[in-house]
C-alpha cells in the first residue's frame, strides 16, 4: 500500500458513486468517449520535434487554436493552460498600464485583483443590480455602464463577468456597442460561459457580439480537464503582440499537453456534437424542474426572477433552500454526507449545480430523489434569523468600499495581522473572498467598515469558506 494521501482520496471519492454536480465538465470522464480518456499520462510530453511549442505555435497547437477561434467565432484563440486566471492577468496587463484606470464590475472574480496588482493599474468600480428575491448580485446593466463611462473618460478599458457564477447573463449586446462608442475595449469574463456559442437556446456567448478580449474556462462547462482554457481576441482594438508576450510571461514555460490535448477534445467533441448534447441536456434540465416544483421548500432560479435585460443559462441549476428553513451550507453539507450528492458551491441560501452534457436522465432522477429527502427532514428557525441579517447587509451592497490606497500600493505596504472585529477603519492588505463563488468582499487598500465585518462573521458563522480570514478570524491589514 503507497502512503499517497492525494491520489488514495480522490481514488475513494470516485468509488463512493457521488452524483457530481461540480467542475470539470467531463464529470469524472463521462462525459469523454472512453478511447479518448484512457492511457492519459501518455499524453504527457514536452516540447520535442513534431509537438509544437505553445508560446511560439507553428505546427499542431497553432492548427489546433485556429479550429478553436473558428469553433467559437473568434479572430483568434489561445490555449490557456494555468487557467482563466491568467487569461485574466494577461488582459489586464495587456490593456492597462501602471496609474491607469480600468472600469470593473465588482461582481469580478479574484483573479482581477492580481491583475490590478501585477499591472499597477487602478480600479474604477460598477456594481451588479441585487436579486433580492435569491439573496444575489445579478449582471451589470448597460446603463451603469454608459454612466461610468461618461464619469471616467480616462479609463483605459472595461472588464465584466458574464455569465455569473449563478448563470445570470447581462445584455452583452448593448454593454459592446456602449464601451465601443467610447472608445474602449471590452474585457469579458467568460469562465462560466464556453458552452454558450453550441446551442441557439442558450444566450449569446461575447464572441457572437465580437467583445475584444472573451476569457473562458473550458473545464467548468466543456468535456475539459482542469485549468484547460481559452482566451479569445477580436477586432482591432488589442496589441495581440502583447498578449502572446504576457501569455508567455506568465503561464508556465512547461506547458501540460494533457491540458492542452482536451482542449482541442472538448472543441471537437462539442462543435460536433454539442449542439445536440445541450438540447438533450436543456430537455432533462426542464422536466426535472417540473418534478422539484411539486416538492415545497424549492425555489429555482430562472428568467422570470430576474430584471429585465438580463437573462439565465437555463443549464446552470440555482435551487434556493429559504423554503426548506436551512442555509445552501447547511443543505450542502447534508447532501454529500446523507444523500450522496456534491454541488458546485453553496452560499447562505442557494445550492449551484453545474450540468454539463455529461449529465444523463439517471444523474437528474438520483437528484430529485435526493432533494426530495431533504425536504422531508424538519429544520430548526435558526438560519431564518441568520440569513435576514445577511440580506439586510447583501441589499446595501456589502462590496462597495472606500478605497485608501491602489491595490499594487497595498501589496508593497508594510502589514500585519489583526482580529477581523478589530479592524473597523483599518485598510485591507490581502484579498478577502468567500470561496466559491470567488468574488471579493475587500480588495488591497480597501477600508474595512462594520457591515464588512458583520457579513464576514455571519458568512463564517453559517458554515461558509472566507479566504483571506485564518485562524481566529485573523486577517491582514496595512500598518
Amino acid at each position: 500500500m503507497y502512503n499517497l494521501p492525494i491520489y488514495n482520496y480522490l481514488r475513494k471519492y470516485q468509488k463512493e458513486n457521488i452524483n457530481i454536480f461540480h467542475m470539470p465538465g467531463h464529470k469524472l470522464s463521462s462525459g469523454i468517449p472512453q478511447e479518448l480518456a484512457t492511457e492519459v499520462l501518455k499524453l504527457d510530453v514536452t516540447e520535442i520535434d513534431g509537438t509544437d511549442n505553445l508560446h511560439y505555435p507553428e505546427g499542431i497547437i497553432k492548427e489546433a487554436q485556429e479550429l478553436a477561434a473558428k469553433a467559437f467565432g473568434a479572430d483568434n484563440t489561445f490555449f490557456l493552460v494555468n487557467g482563466s486566471t491568467c487569461g485574466i492577468q494577461t488582459a489586464i496587463m495587456s490593456v492597462c498600464t501602471r496609474g491607469q484606470k480600468i472600469l470593473i464590475g465588482r461582481d469580478s472574480h479574484k483573479s482581477v485583483v492580481s491583475g490590478l496588482i501585477m499591472s499597477g493599474a487602478e480600479p474604477v468600480f460598477i456594481y451588479p443590480e441585487y436579486n433580492s428575491k435569491f439573496g444575489i448580485n445579478e449582471g451589470i446593466t448597460a446603463q451603469s455602464i454608459e454612466k461610468a463611462l461618461c464619469k471616467n473618460p480616462e479609463v483605459a478599458a472595461v472588464l465584466i463577468t458574464r455569465p455569473n457564477y449563478y448563470g445570470i447573463c447581462s445584455d452583452i449586446e448593448n454593454i459592446i456597442k456602449i464601451v465601443h462608442s467610447h472608445g474602449k475595449p471590452l474585457i469579458v469574463d467568460e469562465a462560466h460561459g464556453a458552452h454558450l456559442v453550441f446551442s441557439p437556446l442558450l444566450p449569446h456567448s461575447a464572441n457572437q457580439y465580437k467583445a475584444d478580449i472573451v476569457i473562458q474556462s473550458a473545464h467548468k462547462t466543456l468535456p475539459a480537464v482542469t485549468q484547460g482554457a481559452y482566451m479569445h481576441i477580436n477586432g482591432s482594438l488589442i496589441d495581440i503582440e502583447k498578449i502572446r508576450f504576457n501569455l508567455a510571461m506568465l503561464q508556465t514555460s512547461s506547458p501540460s499537453y494533457i491540458i492542452m490535448t482536451y482542449l482541442d477534445i472538448a472543441r471537437e467533441l462539442m462543435e460536433k456534437e454539442g449542439t445536440e448534447r445541450l438540447f438533450n441536456l436543456i430537455e432533462e434540465i426542464s422536466t426535472f424542474k417540473n418534478r422539484l416544483s411539486e416538492i415545497l421548500g424549492y425555489k429555482v432560479l430562472e428568467g422570470s426572477y430576474l430584471g429585465i435585460n438580463t437573462i439565465h443559462d437555463p443549464t446552470r441549476l440555482v435551487l434556493n433552500t429559504s423554503g426548506l428553513g436551512i442555509s445552501g451550507y447547511e443543505a450542502e453539507a447534508i447532501l454529500r454526507a446523507e444523500l450522496s450528492v456534491q454541488v458546485e458551491m453553496a452560499d447562505y441560501e442557494n445550492l449551484v449545480l453545474i450540468t454539463t452534457t455529461a449529465d444523463k436522465k439517471s444523474t437528474f432522477d438520483r437528484l430529485y430523489e435526493s432533494l426530495s429527502k431533504l425536504a422531508r427532514i424538519h429544520f430548526n428557525d435558526e438560519w431564518g434569523r441568520q440569513a435576514e441579517k445577511i440580506r439586510s447587509l447583501t441589499g446595501h451592497k456589502p462590496f462597495e468600499a472606500l478605497q485608501a490606497l491602489s491595490p499594487y500600493e497595498a501589496y508593497v505596504a508594510q502589514k500585519e495581522e489583526k482580529q477581523i472585529k478589530s479592524c473597523l477603519g483599518r485598510v485591507c492588505a490581502g484579498v478577502i473572498t468567500p470561496y466559491p463563488p470567488g468574488i471579493p468582499v475587500l480588495y488591497p487598500g480597501e477600508i474595512i467598515d462594520s457591515s464588512k465585518i458583520s457579513y464576514i462573521d455571519s458568512i463564517i458563522k453559517l458554515g461558509g469558506k472566507v479566504n483571506g480570514v485564518g485562524n481566529n478570524n485573523i486577517v491582514q491589514v496595512v500598518k
